[in-house]
């Protein structure tokens, strides 16, 4: 079984993994369900592996009620080829889009962006670590979608509401805060996340998209970021990161066994509450920078 010993590890990504899922992963390693074959040998058409992805899909659905109309695929390419997925397959229908920057990886996002077309900025960036209020924002009216981060790991800055976008397809980072708190599907176009921060190691990035925005892809996006030719396979039309699928699909039912969403979002809460305590209890020997309205947690 290895050592005992569990570090503290408080990365942002790739994350700590629920110990019980590790120690299942290692029993299975060698020979998955006695199959005499690890499971990263086997095919991913195999009706093991097809099991593993059709409940990995399943259990997003269950853990973040997400609605019919919406397909679950999971692909390659990190957070960061998501950035610029999203844009091949959303963005030419007028040629822009609205960008909400309020840290490091909305402003990636943004600069990935406009390779692809105009890039409107909402607001200016903040100095200050903090979302402005949305009376001051600037929605243009010929947007494909509106794009932002909702926890930005690096700046500590979290959206505590859904922006407004007056009917616009709303895209939405949730690489570091998904599945720790409720989120209603219905008010968003596209959710992604990357796997390693909350769900599972790194390699795989789950896609939640509305099945009206499928289909609209620019000609020159490559098949393996057309999130229509990923769904309509069910997201093995090659072959995808098995290994990291099927360890997230173990986490996802870790996270259902004990308590769903509820219950990590009252995590999150504890943790993040004992740290910003922490910090506002040392006498100024730690300062938070960011405004107490958009703090994480």
């Amino acid at each position: 079984m290895g050592s005992s010993h569990s570090a503290l590890n408080f990365g942002a990504g790739p994350a700590k993994l629920p110990r019980s899922v590790l120690v299942e992963v290692q029993n299975e390693f060698l020979s998955y369900k006695d199959s005499g074959m690890s499971l990263i040998e086997m095919s991913h058409r195999s009706k093991e592996y097809d099991a593993i992805n059709n409940s990995a899909q399943q259990l997003i659905r269950e853990l973040l009620n997400v609605p019919s109309n919406y397909k679950i695929i999971f692909m390659q390419g990190g957070g960061l080829g998501c950035f610029s997925a999203i844009c091949m397959n959303l963005m030419g229908r007028t040629g822009e889009a609205d960008y909400l920057v309020t840290g490091t990886w909305s402003h990636i996002a943004a600069k990935e962006a406009a390779k692809y077309g105009k890039v409107n900025m909402v607001f200016p960036r903040p100095e200050n670590r903090s979302i402005p209020d949305p009376s001051t924002w600037k929605l243009s009216e010929n947007a494909s979608f509106v794009y932002y981060c909702d926890n930005e790991t690096v700046d500590g800055v979290e959206f505590h509401f859904v922006p407004e976008t007056n009917g616009v397809p709303l895209v939405a980072d949730m690489s570091s805060n998904i599945m720790t708190k409720k989120v209603d599907v219905s008010k968003y176009g596209i959710i992604f996340a990357g796997a390693q921060k909350n769900i599972g190691p790194s390699g795989t990035v789950v896609v939640i998209v509305r099945e009206d925005l499928l289909g609209n892809a620019m000609k020159t996006c490559p098949t393996v970021f057309d999130f229509a030719h990923i769904s309509k396979n069910n997201s093995v039309h090659h072959t995808p990161t098995t290994f990291a699928v099927y360890v997230m699909e173990k986490v996802l039912q870790w996270i259902k066994t004990s308590g769903g969403v509820d219950k990590m979002a009252e995590n999150s809460h504890q943790k993040s509450t004992l740290l910003y305590d922490a910090i506002n209890n040392s006498n100024n020997f730690y300062v938070c920078p960011i405004e107490e309205s958009c703090g994480v947690g």
